[in-house]
């Protein structure tokens, strides 16, 4: 395996920081503008249709236990309501509410207008599209299929 060389690594430093500002910046203006988290975004964007926590775990590709406290947060805010599986008692369903409904429409909203004015409005077409197909390319590498 070969080296990096001093500009690789500065290279890296460059994407690396970017990455954790843009990251820093979009979680604020989501706290800011509609008053949640990003992990209750991704949350609040997976949850279209009802489904089971479970299945809500694996499409956010998170531990159960933690989508189960985040769920119970969100539920206490009225975002969410969790349904029981009459057999067992277990509340093993999840599904938005209107309030999260709302909310969710609201954050689409302000997070891609973050998105576009933080990232797309300063790219140019091919810039956008190098960086997509470098990204494709990437995720293929790390997961494939």
């Amino acid at each position: 395996m070969a080296e990096l060389s001093t500009e690789d690594w500065a290279f890296w430093d460059t994407w690396m920081r970017a990455q954790r500002l843009l990251v820093r910046e979009l979680d604020r203006g989501l706290q800011r503008d509609c008053g949640i988290s990003k992990a209750e975004f991704s949350v609040l964007m997976r949850l279209s249709a009802p489904m089971r926590v479970g299945e809500l775990a694996d499409a956010l590709d998170w531990e159960k236990s933690r989508v189960s406290h985040l769920l119970t947060r969100m539920e206490n805010r009225g975002l969410v309501a969790r349904a029981e599986d009459g057999a067992t008692g277990r509340r093993t369903g999840v599904e938005l509410t209107a309030e999260g409904r709302r909310t969710a429409e609201r954050a689409t909203r302000a997070h891609g207008g973050n998105v576009r004015r933080l990232v797309l409005d300063r790219l140019t077409p091919g810039q956008a599209a190098a960086i997509r197909e470098w990204s494709e390319q990437l995720i293929e590498r790390v997961e494939p299929g």
